[in-house]
């Protein structure tokens, strides 16, 4: 797999590595970590945005684990639908965090890089689809419920959020596996985008505030996006950015873009 090219660092950029659904089994052992490796050179850390595994099973945890343990940069993580297929998701987590990945779930993380503190709240979030085109919690149990588990999502990513505004972050990413904006669907069938994303992740990222929202999930989808708010979004499945890894730079009290 080829890595993303190396980029140089500026003055006051955090350097960001990015990928999702990378969806390893046991028969891709050993497929990303050449390109993983050349991180230091490159990032200041790396994000995975969900669907880590095939059909979310311990052995292919140890897989995850084993192509971004000790890599030398921080790895944070959010766990995707493919995570969650054979309800291992908390050994996955288990496994993951073993390795040195910190795995969030409505909680932010934070790190000093690039003489930096750069902040990442993490939440798998959920569908729902978005402004006009949403479900409601109207009708049906079954209903309410799947609605529930969208807002459920967008709380934690929010709760997350504000922690990293507490901490007083210069650098803020927001990491889910679902999508928060349509803009980063667009090449996916439009009757399939109420199931890649929703808006009340937009409106978390937004209300409290974020230099980069990133997420997964859609694989026919478009890299660059943007929330109602100006906040920019990237989609980093690995079909779509067709890398190891996306690097982005983030330039720090918003000198610059670098995206």
């Amino acid at each position: 797999m080829t890595p993303a090219p190396a980029a140089r660092q500026p003055d006051g950029a955090v350097r960001v590595a990015a990928v999702g659904d990378i969806h390893l089994s046991p028969d891709c052992a050993g497929l990303l970590r050449p390109a993983f490796a050349t991180l230091p050179e490159c990032a200041d850390l790396l994000l995975l945005a969900g669907d880590l595994t095939r059909h979310g099973t311990v052995d292919e945890a140890v897989v995850v684990a084993d192509e971004v343990r000790g890599l030398g940069v921080p790895v944070v993580a959010v766990l995707g639908n493919h995570d969650y297929h054979s309800d291992q998701e908390a050994d996955i987590t288990r496994v993951l965090a073993a390795a040195g990945v910190s795995v969030l779930e409505g909680q932010s993380v934070t790190f000093s890089v690039a003489g930096h503190t750069v902040g990442v709240a993490g939440a798998k979030g959920f569908c729902g689809g978005f402004a006009g085109r949403s479900a409601g919690a109207f009708g049906e149990p079954e209903m309410k419920a799947w609605v529930r588990t969208a807002h459920i999502g967008a709380e934690r990513l929010s709760t997350a959020l504000e922690e990293l505004s507490a901490d007083r972050c210069e650098v803020r990413i927001a990491l889910t596996h679902f999508s928060p904006v349509p803009d980063t669907l667009a090449g996916e069938p439009v009757e399939i985008y109420p199931f890649l994303g929703s808006y009340l992740l937009a409106e978390a990222i937004d209300a409290v505030g974020a230099d980069l929202a990133v997420h997964g999930h859609a694989h026919l989808g478009t890299e660059h996006g943007r929330t109602a708010g100006g906040v920019r979004v990237r989609n980093v499945a690995q079909p779509v950015i067709d890398r190891a890894f996306a690097l982005y730079q983030l330039p720090v009290h918003g000198h610059g873009s670098g995206m």
